[in-house]
């Protein structure tokens, strides 16, 4: 069983994938390659990146880790610890339904507003962890927490918000604006206080990501070895 779970859980983590993703945005931005930053982006969001320059491109990206450093380890972790190797794969499955069909269009219009739901309400606990981890590992606590409570509702979505608002206080940056799906235009509101993300902030939203990542990983273990603890009390 133990070996299944090890399994299954090295199979749907996608942490290290997320932060060599972000720290690839980096080292091609800090070397102002547009051209590999824009050809990157779709690996980390589903955004155009075809008329987005350096600014732009640092903003997606770290949007982009916050977000995903729930999706991608957090969410998977905490499914784990509810209900095992089933609850990994089971996350996995709707996550990627998601990533698939979840969104606005004709084709799939109802099939896909299904899928988002269901990963909403998947990853509604997950992405509240995710916020209160970042804030934790924020080199200024009260900042972060405060632009999460702020913030964390503004968003379209019920849990990116968190997620994103928690790494604006994190980073000391303002994130939200305009983003570009194909034809589609999204205006999101602004989260934070700070200035706008720029090329630099992308390994410090990496390095976040990790902390987080070790975080989760650290809690999943401590409250998968308690709970077992206390079944084999007699």
């Amino acid at each position: 069983r133990a070996a299944l779970t090890a399994a299954a859980t090295w199979a749907v983590l996608g942490g290290t994938t997320l932060a060599r993703e972000g720290a690839c945005m980096a080292e091609a931005l800090e070397g102002d390659d547009l051209d590999r930053a824009r050809a990157r982006l779709p690996h980390l969001c589903g955004r155009d990146p075809s008329g987005l320059g350096s600014r732009e491109l640092a903003r997606a990206t770290v949007e982009s880790l916050a977000e995903n450093t729930s999706d991608a380890v957090v969410a998977p972790l905490f499914w784990g610890v509810v209900a095992g190797a089933p609850g990994l794969l089971a996350y996995r499955a709707i996550n990627t339904l998601d990533a698939m069909v979840g969104h606005r269009s004709p084709r799939y219009e109802r099939f896909g507003w299904a899928a988002a739901r269901l990963d909403d309400v998947a990853n509604y606990v997950p992405a509240r962890i995710t916020g209160l981890l970042t804030v934790l590992a924020a080199p200024d606590p009260r900042r972060a927490l405060a632009v999460l409570a702020r913030d964390g509702h503004r968003h379209p979505s019920p849990n990116a918000g968190r997620c994103e608002a928690a790494f604006a206080g994190a980073l000391d940056v303002t994130l939200g604006g305009a983003n570009v799906y194909g034809e589609r235009v999204e205006h999101r509101p602004e989260m934070g206080d700070g200035r706008r993300p720029q090329v630099r902030d992308i390994r410090r939203a990496v390095r976040l990501t990790r902390a987080v990542s070790i975080a989760a990983a650290v809690g999943a273990v401590v409250v998968t070895w308690a709970g077992g603890s206390a079944r084999r009390r007699p």
